[in-house]
């Protein structure tokens, strides 16, 4: 059921207060972690879906934990490499008129309302996003995470694509036409960076942050 904003404006306030709260405290003492966005609709029989749960897996063991948004496909696979791994599995599952339900694999479970609130979860406890190939949500997630690098409303922190054959039409479109029409800068291709296996999202992601030793890090299952 759709919500009648005019009708619900103050309890909205509140609603929205409590989701806050019970987004901040159980991620609290997370440590480094790494948000992974990806398609829903990409299955276990995906190329990129398998990659995902390579980069999971990877990560976690790195010390990162690994935020996703909780649902199937490639936020499954990052989810379900993250469990294999030493270090928190996160999903912030965001509440869908067609309900999307929680995949299996996470060590934390939060349920969302809100996007906006469940974007900021994902924007305050990373210190990177890893971006899969995806629809409308994956891209919205993607720009807005470089809008607020660009802007510097945020310290700048890696963002990756993984997948340079799905990215090249968007990377091209925007080489070819934002750049002459002058609504972005060459400078802005810095913001972003592509790569095709697991291995070098570590590798990037490494210069920003070295987790604590394994052996010793509180996060660690």
């Amino acid at each position: 059921m759709i919500e009648d904003l005019r009708k619900t404006d103050t309890w909205r306030v509140f609603r929205i207060q409590s989701e806050l709260v019970e987004g901040f405290e159980p991620l609290y003492d997370l440590g480094p972690a790494v948000t992974i966005f990806g398609s829903a609709r990409l299955g276990e029989d995906s190329y990129y879906y398998k990659k995902a749960v390579e980069v999971g897996k990877i990560l976690s063991d790195a010390g990162f934990s690994v935020i996703t948004g909780g649902g199937p496909g490639i936020m499954e696979g990052a989810n379900r490499g993250a469990k294999m791994g030493k270090s928190k599995s996160v999903g912030l599952n965001i509440q869908l008129p067609h309900e999307q339900v929680p995949n299996k694999y996470q060590d934390i479970t939060l349920d969302f309302r809100y996007f906006f609130i469940r974007k900021l979860m994902f924007i305050k406890y990373a210190i990177a996003f890893v971006i899969f190939p995806g629809g409308f949500g994956t891209m919205d997630e993607l720009f807005e995470a470089l809008t607020l690098v660009q802007t510097r409303r945020i310290d700048s922190f890696p963002v990756i694509l993984f997948g340079s054959e799905y990215w090249k039409g968007l990377i091209d479109w925007m080489e070819n036409t934002l750049v002459p029409q002058g609504t972005i800068s060459s400078e802005d291709f810095t913001l972003f960076q592509v790569v095709d296996e697991p291995e070098k999202v570590y590798e990037l992601l490494k210069k920003y942050c070295e987790p604590k030793d394994l052996l010793g890090q509180e996060n660690a299952k």
